[in-house]
């Protein structure tokens, strides 16, 4: 009886044993799970220089002006850990989120043309996470996946990246020279920096630490039509790239090294003077377009969105920029 039990144990432990085996070689062959994708329900945010704040509203509610409508605003103050008055907040320009495992949660980055580059912990906006007078007429930023972020300057012509990572205050930067440097975006399927210039589009390579960055350029392709201004990820598709310069609104793909503009709705959605141009996952673009009779030249009362095509009016606001706020980066 107990030699049957020895034997019958040494069995169940060579049946378990390559049970473990085949269930492993199985796991190791099995496709990885697709990356998060961005919510279609996803709010939009609006750099608004009439009320000099960030504010959020819902892309699905057909009135903008109703009470209640503006989910969330935020703007510096000393209740939120900025001076009061904050030196370079004024007129702002571009803001978007990112989940940061650096940080821990989710962050907005922030630019105001008066020269204020930020971030602060979203949707709480309590704290300052970083911040800094960069001057130079800043007109987006990124938040990094290492806690650092990068900034495309207009009128410095320069696209740089700040150590954030290493302090509230941190002022240690380092540079690349693009004239008329309007956007920035992170690519974690290639690493690089996309940024967008007056005639040119480039990727840099970012081969530092965290602590020292390193800013070099891998790739620079003249833009199709003069003065770019935004660069965006088509959510969806990895080898796309949304990019807008005064003259048309193109994908850039990546694979080719081409510029389309037979995308879907290109009638509607390329067309001249576009300052922010950007889509959900569902595939509606939202765009902002200077509107006449607006506060400054520039901006806009209006976003208009496409696939399918809408439009949201905010009484009185000045946007220079909407976005859809999605924490991935593509």
């Amino acid at each position: 009886m107990n030699v049957w039990n020895a034997t019958s144990r040494i069995r169940w432990i060579s049946f378990f044993t390559i049970s473990l085996l085949i269930i492993a070689l199985l796991s190791s062959t099995m496709p990885s799970p697709s990356p998060a994708r961005a919510s279609s329900s996803a709010a939009c945010a609006g750099s608004d220089q009439a009320s000099n704040a960030i504010v959020a509203f819902d892309p699905t509610d057909t009135n903008w002006n109703d009470s209640g409508s503006q989910q969330w605003s935020w703007a510096p103050s000393a209740a939120n850990g900025f001076s009061s008055p904050t030196p370079g907040w004024g007129n702002p320009t571009d803001m978007r989120i990112r989940n940061n495992c650096v940080f821990g949660g989710t962050y907005m980055a922030i630019t105001a043309s008066d020269g204020l580059a930020a971030i602060i912990p979203y949707p709480a906006g309590n704290s300052r996470q970083w911040s800094l007078n960069v001057g130079g007429n800043p007109q987006a930023a990124e938040l990094l996946p290492n806690g650092n972020i990068a900034i495309a300057a207009t009128s410095g012509g320069w696209v740089r990246i700040y150590t954030s990572s290493q302090g509230a205050s941190s002022t240690n930067y380092v540079q690349y020279d693009l004239p008329g440097a309007k956007g920035v975006l992170w690519d974690p399927l290639h690493n690089v920096l996309w940024a967008v210039g007056q005639h040119h589009l480039v990727a840099l390579l970012e081969n530092g630490s965290a602590s020292a960055p390193n800013l070099e350029e891998s790739f620079k392709i003249a833009l199709p039509t003069a003065v770019g201004r935004d660069v965006q990820p088509v959510y969806g598709d990895t080898d796309r790239l949304w990019v807008s310069t005064d003259s048309a609104v193109y994908q850039y793909v990546k694979s080719t090294k081409t510029f389309d503009t037979s995308y879907t709705g290109s009638a509607s959605i390329s067309r001249a003077g576009v300052r922010s141009v950007g889509s959900n996952e569902d595939g509606q673009v939202v765009e902002t377009v200077p509107k006449a009779g607006c506060q400054n030249a520039w901006c806009t009362d209006t976003a208009d969105f496409f696939e399918p095509a809408a439009t949201r009016t905010r009484t009185g606001a000045s946007f220079y920029k909407v976005r859809y706020l999605i924490p991935e980066y593509q």
